[in-house]
C-alpha cells in the first residue's frame, strides 16, 4: 500500500525544460520570441525559472496575484499582465505588471494617471479584434484609439496582439496573419510608431508558422499549452520531439467493489443540477477515487490504464475498473488535457511534486 501523497501532480521540470528549448529553437529560427505563459501553472517560480533559463525573457499571466508570487520569489524577468485589468486592479497593475494588455480607453486613462502618482511608466500591448470575439479593439477604430493613448503620459504602446483559437475556435489561417501583419505595418508608418511586440496568437499558431514561408511583421507568440503538454492546440496533435506527459495526476483508490452499473431507484438530479444517464454494463467492478469535479476538471482526465471514468460528484469519482484488479490503496495515474492541467495546479488540494529527471 502505497505512502505517498494523493491527490498529487508530478511535474518533471526536466521535461518542461526541454520542450521549452526545442520551442525557442522552433520559433527562433523565424525571430519569433516566445512570451511564457505562467497562468496554466498558476504561476510556479519552479517552472518560471525553468522557463527562463531556456531562454524566455517575457513570463505572462492573467492574475496579478501569481505575478506578485513571481516577483516575490525573485524571478527576474519582463512580467506581462495577459488579460486587459479591471478598474480595481490599476494600482496592482503598475506595481506587478511591467506590460499590460488592453483594449480600454478609459483603464488606460487610469493607468496612465496611476503611472504619473508611483512616478513610472506602463507599458502596453493594445489587443485586436480579428475574429474571435473575446478581448480586443475593432480594426476600424484602432488608429482613433491610438491616436488618443499617445496624448497620454506614463503610457508607452508597445506592440499590438491577436487572439486566436481561445473562445470562437477561430483559426490563425494565412490570411488572418496577413491582416495582421499588414495593420502592424500601418500602424508603424502612421505614427512613427516602432513595435517592439507584435504578438500574432498562441500555441494554435504551429500549423501556421510550420506552413508560412514568411511570419510577416509576427515576432511574439505566446505559449503555454505547446510547452506544457507539447501540443497545439487546433487539433490537439503532439509537436514532433516534444514531451507529451511533463505533468502526471496521481491518486489514490478509496474503494473497490463489485456494484451494478446503472443506478437503481426513482432517479432525479444529481450534485451538478443534470440528470445523469448510464450505460447498461451488467455487474461490474466499480472503483472510486477521492477527487471529484472541486479538485480537477475530470472530463480531462486520460486514464494511463484501461478503465473507464463513469462519472463524478464533487469529491469521488468512479470507475469502471474492467479487468484492471485494482485495490483500495492502489494508486491509478492520469495523464492531463489542458484544462485537467489548468485546475489541478489552481487547486489547493492537490499536492505538488517536483522532478528533474528525464
Amino acid at each position: 500500500m502505497t505512502q505517498s501523497i494523493t491527490p498529487r501532480v508530478e511535474i518533471n521540470l526536466a521535461k518542461i525544460a526541454h520542450n521549452a528549448a526545442k520551442l525557442v529553437e522552433i520559433y527562433g529560427s523565424k525571430n519569433i520570441e516566445i512570451m511564457g505563459v505562467t497562468k496554466t501553472v498558476c504561476g510556479s517560480p519552479e517552472i518560471a525559472n525553468i522557463l527562463l533559463d531556456q531562454g524566455i525573457r517575457m513570463l505572462a499571466d492573467s492574475k496579478l496575484v501569481n505575478l506578485k508570487k513571481m516577483r516575490d520569489a525573485g524571478i527576474k524577468a519582463n512580467f506581462v499582465l495577459l488579460r486587459a485589468p479591471a478598474l480595481s486592479e490599476i494600482d496592482s497593475v503598475i506595481k506587478n505588471a511591467d506590460i499590460s494588455i488592453n483594449t480600454e480607453l478609459f483603464v488606460i486613462k487610469k493607468l496612465s494617471e496611476a503611472a504619473l502618482q508611483y512616478n513610472t511608466v506602463q507599458k502596453i500591448i493594445l489587443m485586436i479584434e480579428m475574429g474571435d470575439l473575446r478581448e480586443g479593439i475593432m480594426p476600424a477604430n484602432l488608429e482613433t484609439f491610438i491616436q488618443e493613448v499617445l496624448t497620454l503620459q506614463g503610457i508607452e504602446i508597445v506592440g499590438i496582439g491577436v487572439n486566436f483559437a481561445c473562445f470562437g475556435g477561430v483559426k490563425p489561417s494565412k490570411q488572418k496573419m496577413n491582416d495582421f501583419s499588414k495593420l502592424a505595418s500601418r500602424v508603424e508608418a502612421k505614427f512613427s510608431l516602432p513595435l517592439s511586440y507584435v504578438s500574432g496568437g498562441n500555441s494554435a499558431n504551429y500549423n501556421w508558422f510550420m506552413t508560412s514561408e514568411s511570419v510577416g511583421k509576427v515576432n511574439n507568440l505566446r505559449l503555454g499549452e505547446s510547452i506544457y503538454l507539447g501540443r497545439e492546440t487546433l487539433n490537439r496533435m503532439a509537436i514532433p520531439e516534444l514531451y507529451t506527459d511533463a505533468f502526471t495526476f496521481v491518486t489514490e483508490i478509496i474503494e473497490s467493489k463489485t456494484k451494478p452499473s446503472i443506478p437503481y431507484g426513482e432517479i432525479g438530479q444529481n450534485a451538478f443540477g443534470v440528470f445523469p444517464k448510464f450505460r447498461d454494463r451488467g455487474q461490474i467492478s466499480r472503483i472510486i477515487i477521492g477527487v471529484g469535479s472541486q479538485d480537477v476538471m475530470v472530463a480531462g482526465l486520460i486514464p494511463t490504464l484501461d478503465i473507464d471514468i463513469l462519472g463524478s460528484s464533487s469529491d469521488h469519482t468512479v470507475f469502471d475498473a474492467k479487468k484492471s484488479n485494482l485495490m483500495v490503496g492502489d494508486e491509478v495515474t492520469f495523464n492531463l488535457n489542458y484544462g485537467a492541467l489548468l485546475s489541478i495546479m489552481t487547486s489547493p488540494y492537490v499536492y505538488k511534486k517536483y522532478s528533474n529527471i528525464i
